[in-house]
């Protein structure tokens, strides 16, 4: 199919959600931006330490916004905010309530895009953000606590590290040890523990995975679930490029060059690269989406190169090779959902990297995300992936033991 032919299609068949998604932005409310400023220096703790934190607002539930320590990808102390999230609802499990990270998916890089802002009411809005809520609001009907991160970079100094797998992962780990620290919220210490995320959170919740046993040994983890996760930055770099979220390779670059200086990313840019690259860094999901859509990479480089091009290169293939998830063995049972019709996170790369999973003995479970058709089927994956991570973690809370289906997938 001649590409202009499929990228009619795709605006056809967005057009109407386009509409309503562009109506759906409303007018930034007010937040406590200082609360999201660090202090300097920051103060000496452990990771997962709070900072500081802040009453902070969700319906049927007792929001704190909080600010804890965290690490960056080269394993440097930072500060990033998140929400610590406990709803009126009583946990009829046994035991004390559950804590569930929840890694979000990807919100933008603007600081009026962090989720603790959206999700209370705050920051920029949107359909997108709407999901947000979405996935938490599963979650705490179970009975469920929340702990949700903002990532690095996000409503804090710096730019987003976007999809950057040590970042994620520890920002993700950390905020379960800052619910488990937080004074006042009820949460017992000793309170089993999951991670939850779709696209980018699926990256991320897969990173944590991951991470968890040579980062935060300490935490009584039952579970993750991983839904549509980016897992392959090299593979996305190739069907990104030139697609209708081609906003979303921009995210990665600047991620890439904030948590990677050395990759000078901008040297690579045109004048027009650099305007493209300066703007997304304010954008917030939707934003991106319809002002990048379809914009191949090759016209905002200088050599008139696409991105994918430089990935065999150093130090660029170095850091597609430390950000791939599926290279380390989780030690703690996971759930991996990806649609076969994704059209944004390739079906391929989440299999993938499950069953690199399954292959260093890790106990996995991988099952198709059923959604109505190829168009915009990642947007639709979240209409399932809450609730079917929800009743997997209860499944793991309540005792039921992890089945895996390696080697049948």
């Amino acid at each position: 199919m001649r590409m202009t032919t499929r990228r009619g299609m795709f605006a056809a068949a967005s057009a109407v959600l386009v509409a309503a998604l562009v109506t759906a932005v409303v007018p930034s409310a007010s937040a406590d931006e200082g609360f999201y400023s660090p202090p300097s220096p920051l103060p000496s703790g452990q990771d997962g330490d709070i900072i500081k934190s802040q009453p902070s607002k969700y319906n049927n539930a007792t929001s704190t916004r909080i600010m804890y320590l965290t690490r960056d990808v080269k394993d440097e102390r930072i500060a990033v905010t998140g929400s610590v999230i406990v709803p009126d609802k009583q946990w009829s499990g046994g035991g004390p309530r559950p804590i569930v990270a929840y890694a979000p998916f990807t919100a933008g890089m603007g600081d009026q895009c962090a989720p603790s802002k959206t999700l209370a009411g705050e920051g920029q809005q949107d359909m997108a953000s709407g999901y947000q809520n979405s996935f938490v609001d599963t979650l705490l009907n179970k009975g469920f606590a929340v702990a949700q991160t903002d990532y690095q970079g996000l409503g804090t100094p710096g730019e987003h590290t976007y999809v950057m797998r040590a970042a994620e992962g520890h920002a993700v780990l950390d905020v379960l040890r800052a619910a488990q620290r937080l004074p006042d919220a009820g949460l017992d210490k000793d309170a089993p523990l999951g991670i939850a995320g779709y696209s980018q959170g699926g990256g991320a919740s897969a990173a944590a995975a991951e991470l968890a046993e040579s980062y935060a040994p300490e935490l009584d983890i039952k579970g993750a679930y991983a839904g549509a996760p980016v897992a392959d930055l090299g593979m996305l770099a190739e069907t990104l490029d030139g697609s209708m979220y081609a906003g979303f390779l921009g995210f990665a670059l600047i991620g890439i060059n904030e948590a990677y200086p050395e990759a000078k990313m901008l040297e690579l840019a045109n004048e027009k690269g650099a305007q493209a690259f300066m703007d997304l860094r304010t954008k917030c999901t939707l934003d991106a989406v319809f002002g990048y859509w379809y914009t191949d990479t090759s016209t905002l480089t200088k050599d008139g190169k696409p991105v994918a091009h430089y990935l065999d290169q150093s130090p660029f293939k170095e850091i597609v090779a430390e950000n791939q998830r599926g290279s380390i063995k989780p030690e703690v049972p996971t759930l991996v959902e990806h649609a076969p019709v994704d059209d944004v996170l390739p079906y391929e790369q989440g299999k993938q990297m499950a069953k690199d999973w399954c292959g260093k003995g890790a106990a996995v479970q991988f099952k198709d995300l059923t959604v109505w058709g190829p168009y915009l089927s990642h947007v639709m994956g979240m209409n399932s992936a809450p609730s079917n991570a929800a009743n997997w973690l209860n499944d793991r809370f309540t005792g039921k033991p992890a089945t895996s289906n390696c080697g049948q997938f």
